[in-house]
């Protein structure tokens, strides 16, 4: 019987984690050194400069949930971005908050992974220092960001190797970051908070008008609390609590069973994409920062909000309800990495990590060869909003790993790219999977999400995939929906990636084609 399985989306990540189980780790160490890999060969979706969420589950069921999303800088002044505009920027100084993803990294080496620290690091150094083939999607993404990568002096030393951007197939090495690598491995993770190397960081993101100092990374941890946890029909939903965006998924499958709804992904699409609707609605309008901004879960999952929702949704379903009044404007949509690995001690990760926008805050700092986020972006200006900014508060987060329980055992452990859509996307995966479908075809069938991204779009717009069912399509036009045709297998749909844990303890995984990566099943 296989004895671990591991999926990552893209291959030389997948293949590092292969490598630290074979080497001997567990689920742990194999999670990590794909993640790691991830931030050399993934740069438009993760970065050291991110942040991450995390599941792991004990060989015994006890899971954690591993939040690891930085606070805006102790100098952060929400009323000097006003006087220049009344929402947050997209990209740039002002959008980089503490980068929580070593600490993330930290805590979860803490939690019980069984090779040495610098391990972990060892294939994501190489890969920085001896090079590694640019993928389509990173290509994709470089293409589509010239101007900003011209603008960064980082970003062009990196990203356009001869002074041309990197294409497809091009060799790409990344010396100040194998060093930066090096560094971590020799001195530990918390060097990347305090001590030369976090001085170098801080050195060069003050230079480019960044607000953040040493004290705020010194002053860093990663927080670890039990998950989110809602029942669900059969099955326990297990992900990460508030600012994580994980309490839609439980939201909107909690609805779906309330409805009745029997057909949620063809007949009654249209009422799935309405619930969806309403729960990035609420979280634009109330998810934050529990620390700074009380969090009333019954306001999410309550009977009340439940029932509110199954109303409101089959209205639109039906036609009965008006379109949602005002326009979304541009919004960063959303890049990210999910790394689900299972060993047969029964320890299960769902690790996701993020620079947010692709290519985060368009800032690499040259010295360490750090690429920053831009989660900051997610900040309201709006004064009194819950999640305003404010010095020391954390953002509201996209970001949602997911484990799944029947019975108390595992069966699921999932993770998705996708932006402001994670639940979407988690949503139509977990649906396919407890229909009977294997997690590679789950992860592969057609999709699509809701919201608007571009000026002018409304939050109804769908982008659906030419290869959606024509019965979903229409429940969603019937709906009142604006959909959107965006081809198939589009990274407009996310990157989902799923481990299936049977009863007898088999396990079968799936990497999404819309990456580049793959799911390995394999025996020691």
């Amino acid at each position: 019987m296989p004895e671990y399985a591991i999926a990552t989306p893209q291959l030389d990540a997948t293949a590092a984690g292969v490598a630290a189980f074979e080497a001997g780790g567990n689920a742990l160490d194999a999670a990590l050194a794909a993640a790691a890999a991830l931030c050399v060969t993934y740069p438009h979706n993760c970065a050291l400069g991110g942040d991450l969420f995390a599941l792991v589950r004990s060989p015994e069921g006890e899971t954690t949930s591993v939040n690891a999303s930085g606070p805006a800088a102790r100098a952060a002044d929400a009323d000097a971005l006003r006087a220049r505009g009344a929402t947050m920027p997209v990209t740039g100084p002002d959008t980089i908050t503490v980068p929580g993803l070593v600490a993330g990294w930290e805590a979860l080496h803490g939690l019980g992974a069984v090779r040495p620290w610098d391990a972990a690091l060892d294939a994501a150094t190489a890969l920085a220092s001896d090079g590694f083939a640019v993928g389509r999607s990173l290509a994709e993404a470089i293409d589509d960001a010239r101007a900003g990568i011209a603008a960064d002096p980082g970003l062009r030393g990196v990203l356009t190797p001869g002074g041309r951007p990197a294409t497809e197939g091009t060799t790409l090495r990344q010396p100040a970051l194998a060093r930066t690598l090096r560094t971590l491995a020799a001195d530990g993770p918390r060097a990347f908070y305090e001590g030369p190397l976090a001085e170098r960081l801080i050195a060069g993101l003050r230079a480019a008008g960044c607000a953040l100092d040493t004290d705020d990374l010194a002053g860093f941890r990663a927080e670890l609390t039990a998950p989110l946890r809602h029942r669900c029909g059969e099955l326990d939903v297990l992900t990460s609590p508030p600012n994580s965006s994980g309490v839609l998924l439980p939201q909107a499958l909690a609805a779906l069973a309330a409805s009745g709804a029997q057909d949620p992904l063809g007949a009654d699409a249209g009422f799935l994409a309405e619930l969806l609707r309403l729960g990035a609605e609420q979280r634009d309008a109330q998810l934050a920062d529990p620390r700074a901004t009380l969090t009333d879960l019954d306001a999410w999952l309550g009977s009340e909000r439940i029932a509110e929702l199954v109303r409101r949704a089959r209205a639109r379903a039906q036609g009965d309800a008006p379109a949602p009044s005002g326009e979304r404007s541009a919004r960063p949509g959303g890049d990210t990495i999910a790394v689900v690995a299972v060993d047969a001690e029964g320890r299960a990760v769902s690790l996701i990590q993020s620079v947010f926008h692709s290519l985060g805050s368009l800032l690499l700092e040259p010295a360490t060869g750090v690429l920053m986020h831009n989660r900051g972006a997610f900040f309201s200006l709006v004064p009194g909003h819950p999640n305003e900014l404010a010095p020391g508060r954390r953002p509201a987060h996209t970001l949602m790993p997911v484990l799944v329980e029947r019975d108390g055992a595992l069966r699921y452990a999932l993770g998705t790219m996708g932006g402001k859509a994670h639940a979407q996307i988690h949503s139509q995966v977990l649906l396919r999977l407890e229909a009977g479908e294997d997690p590679q075809a789950a992860v592969a069938a057609p999709r699509w999400v809701v919201g608007g991204v571009e000026v002018g779009e409304r939050d109804d717009t769908v982008r659906v995939e030419d290869d959606v069912d024509p019965v979903a399509r229409a429940a969603i036009e019937r709906a009142g929906m604006r959909p959107v045709a965006v081809g198939v297998h589009s990274e407009w749909c996310g990157h989902a990636q799923a481990i299936s844990v049977a009863p007898d303890g088999a396990l079968t995984a799936g990497s999404d084609p819309r990456a580049d990566g793959g799911a390995v099943v394999g025996t020691l």
